[in-house]
């Protein structure tokens, strides 16, 4: 008996695209599909935008229809694009696992490895990746830490880190990153007596005049700036309360009053707090996760553990209907 088709394999041959794309295309293809940007798909590419862009013409030409929505100043997937992009990501991600474990065996994976995680679902996702591969491969030594809100990538340049799971976007010219691992809807953390915190659910234009609690320290500009707005669509400004350098300051500094904090929908589940009312942040992109690592750096262990990452599965969240505080723990940031 033959094995089933995937969707995405049947509309190949459908179209007369043939099963089988070539690897160069199936890179560009889920790059782009993640970035969303030409230039940033080519610079993680090491490849001109010129060619990504052929590339991605050559294929929707061999698929007979558009993979991506352009204007002068977005691109998004479309919906046929964004099915192939479900169908294919999780057959790649198995594939580059595949690879990584035999690359390991041939080569010996040994050494030591030290990881740092800021959300605790990551720290969940790498420690259960680093207790796979110590099985597979005793010799090994995978430690894992938490690394606070200020800190930045600081402790991948200064050698206490090896790879990070870190909140995208990373656009440091000495640091790589693997695909997205985890995208979360976001929320926005009020005091629960805040005018705003019996909302449905709130917009990029209500966080005008709202002071939020954002990191200090060694982050990026562009990162605070990405995920803490100094200004909503229309140009109204916001605020900036506090600056906190982990976690439980936040959540301090919003009970208290003194700002308020986007974050991710997973949270509500990590650190309940009585004080704390989570609302539902749309009309704004979604969060992306995903590992972060020196571009220097290079290891078999290395390329191991970011492939048994990889191949780990993307635990879908439970997010509450309301997205207020749900019946367990919550850590809805980075």
């Amino acid at each position: 008996m033959k094995p089933a088709l995937s969707r995405a394999q049947r509309w190949a041959d459908e179209k007369g695209a043939g099963p089988v794309l070539e690897r160069y295309e199936l890179e560009a293809f889920l790059t782009l599909a993640e970035e969303l940007h030409f230039g940033r798909t080519a610079e993680r590419l090491g490849v001109s935008t010129g060619r990504i862009s052929q590339t991605v013409k050559k294929l929707e030409r061999r698929v007979g229809t558009p993979l991506f929505a352009r204007t002068s100043r977005s691109v998004r997937l479309t919906p046929v694009g964004h099915a192939l992009y479900e169908d294919l990501l999780p057959a790649y991600r198995q594939m580059r696992a595949a690879l990584a474990r035999a690359t390991a065996a041939g080569r010996g994976v040994h050494g030591r490895l030290r990881v740092g995680f800021a959300s605790p679902w990551g720290g969940e996702m790498v420690t259960a990746a680093a207790e796979a591969l110590t099985a597979l491969h005793p010799g090994c030594e995978i430690t894992v830490r938490e690394v606070p809100l200020d800190g930045g990538f600081r402790p991948l340049r200064d050698g206490t880190l090896d790879v990070q799971y870190a909140a995208f976007p990373v656009r440091e010219p000495d640091l790589t990153t693997g695909p997205v691992l985890v995208t979360e809807e976001r929320v926005l953390l009020l005091p629960v007596g805040h005018p705003l915190a019996d909302r449905a659910s709130l917009g990029p234009e209500d966080l005008a005049g709202l002071g939020l609690i954002a990191p200090g320290g060694d982050v990026p500009r562009y990162w605070v700036d990405h995920h803490y707005p100094r200004s909503t669509p229309s140009g109204a400004p916001v605020g900036r309360g506090p600056a906190a350098n982990t976690w439980q300051e936040v959540l301090s500094h919003v009970t208290a009053g003194r700002g308020a904090s986007p974050g991710a929908a997973r949270g509500a589940r990590y650190h309940p707090r009585p004080g704390i009312a989570y609302v539902p942040l749309h009309g704004t992109p979604p969060l992306e996760y995903g590992l972060v690592w020196p571009t220097a750096a290079d290891s078999a262990l290395l390329r191991a553990f970011v492939a048994a990452v990889e191949g780990c599965p993307a635990e879908r969240p439970d997010h509450p209907s309301d997205g207020r505080t749900p019946p367990a723990r919550e850590d809805g940031h980075r």
